[in-house]
């Protein structure tokens, strides 16, 4: 059965929420109802033309959200769960929908079974909660040695071979259902969860909601081994992360074109045809697009990329006007806390791609084909049954003319509104991008 999932006709936008809210680093305990905050943002979400968000860590944790101490509990620094239910009544009464971040890999010290493991050792019920030699020891000095994800002890790895450790997170996961109706969850570093506890999950959130998504971080690798009927609707594509801004910063789009081709092209044996992944230009885990791009009038061109290749386009809180970090001065300068949204040019354009792309069944479920392609220039084609675009970007600071068989005299901008005539080449002004729908 195939249900026609909301994700794949979405928009999302990304929220640290930590960052977003100005909460200390360190857990202090004490309960602030900062969370409250993204209620005065719902505006501005919608006027860019959002319509699903994906909250990193909500969830009581050490310091940053990733090392978490209670499942089923909002992190005091943010507020209360009637806090947070709330704050997820309002996106939804909004026409939004909630993506939360499931950190299923690991925990944090603070997690309440792992302390208990630490003070009774062989005694502790929970044990085999964690992959633990009571003879090790670790730079922490507990006495004992534990796996920590990719070395780092603060973030205790769970043993999700264990029963009851799956039993702990899907119960967790029912009751973050129930309690917030959220829509879906983000897997963080789901390249390191056991398969096994993936399909057990999906066969869970299924059975609670059939239209419930699944999005899983992804950074290199064949992306099928996690994202196909039993596992996960879809992934992060790291691969075209990179593609997109090295394309500007090297005036060479042959980079991401290959990478297009390589994923979504007309060939056979083409990698993911058919599905959709979480395309973005930045994240809170990478520097801000408008610091990594040489030239700034390539700012809503990689948007507009973005938003036209296969996939399901998020936005950064913060990026949508060109704020910038970078990721040497440290993660909290890339999560910073806005007092409140801007909206410029480059937001006003997005809210435009956004439009064009909810409403387009082309870009949401369009085949790829690559139709110009030059250093400066690409133009390629979204095609379904009923509905052709072509998305056309000129990179360079002069005008292009670019001439090819377009299959029909004339097409209108989705983003402009414009009408386009093929007759006679077709010009593209300097440091623009248009997404022509063809007329039939």
């Amino acid at each position: 059965m195939v249900i026609n999932m909301w994700a794949y006709e979405s928009v999302f936008y990304q929220i640290y929420p930590l960052g977003f809210c100005g909460a200390p680093f360190e857990n202090d305990g004490v309960v602030e109802h900062r969370i409250r905050k993204v209620e005065d943002w719902i505006p501005h979400m919608k006027k860019l033309g959002i319509n699903a968000i994906y909250f990193s860590p909500v969830f009581e944790s050490d310091t940053h959200g990733y090392n978490t101490r209670d499942y089923r509990k909002i992190d005091s620094r943010l507020g209360t769960n009637e806090d947070f239910k709330e704050v997820c009544e309002q996106l939804h009464e909004n026409g939004i929908r909630v993506v939360l971040d499931g950190v299923f890999n690991h925990v944090g010290r603070g997690f309440s079974q792992f302390q208990d493991v630490v003070r009774n050792r062989e005694n502790s019920p929970y044990l085999n909660w964690f992959h633990i030699n009571l003879g090790g020891n670790s730079n922490y000095n507990d006495g004992l040695w534990y796996e920590g994800w990719e070395g780092n002890y603060d973030l205790v790895k769970l043993n999700l071979r264990n029963e009851e450790v799956v039993s702990h997170i899907l119960d967790s996961v029912g009751f973050w259902i129930d309690e917030f109706k959220i829509d879906g969850l983000r897997l963080d570093v789901a390249y390191c969860l056991d398969h096994d506890f993936v399909r057990r999950l999906r066969a869970f959130t299924d059975s609670r909601k059939e239209d419930f998504f699944l999005v899983g971080e992804m950074l290199h690798g064949d992306y099928n081994q996690m994202m196909n009927e039993q596992m996960l609707h879809s992934v992060t594509n790291y691969e075209c992360y990179k593609g997109l801004h090295s394309s500007f910063n090297s005036m060479n789009m042959f980079e991401i074109n290959h990478s297009l081709m390589r994923q979504f092209g007309p060939e056979n044996w083409t990698l993911y045809k058919g599905k959709h992944l979480l395309c973005f230009v930045d994240n809170h885990d990478v520097s801000r697009i408008a610091s990594v791009l040489g030239n700034e009038k390539h700012l809503p061109l990689i948007y507009a990329l973005c938003f036209g290749m296969p996939g399901i386009p998020c936005v950064y809180y913060g990026s949508e006007w060109g704020a910038k970090a970078n990721k040497s001065e440290g993660d909290p300068a890339l999560r910073a806390c806005f007092e409140e949204p801007e909206f410029n040019d480059l937001s006003e354009f997005i809210s435009k791609l956004a439009k064009a792309k909810k409403d387009s069944e082309a870009l949401n479920y369009g085949n790829f084909r690559s139709v110009v392609l030059t250093n400066k220039q690409c133009i390629f084609e979204r095609k379904t049954d009923k509905e052709r675009v072509l998305v056309a970007i000129n990179a360079d600071a002069e005008s292009y003319t670019a001439h090819f068989d377009a299959g029909c005299g004339t097409a209108v901008d989705l983003i402009t509104g414009e009408v386009h005539d093929f007759g006679g080449g077709s010009e593209l002004a300097p440091y623009s991008a248009a997404f022509w729908k063809m007329e039939k």
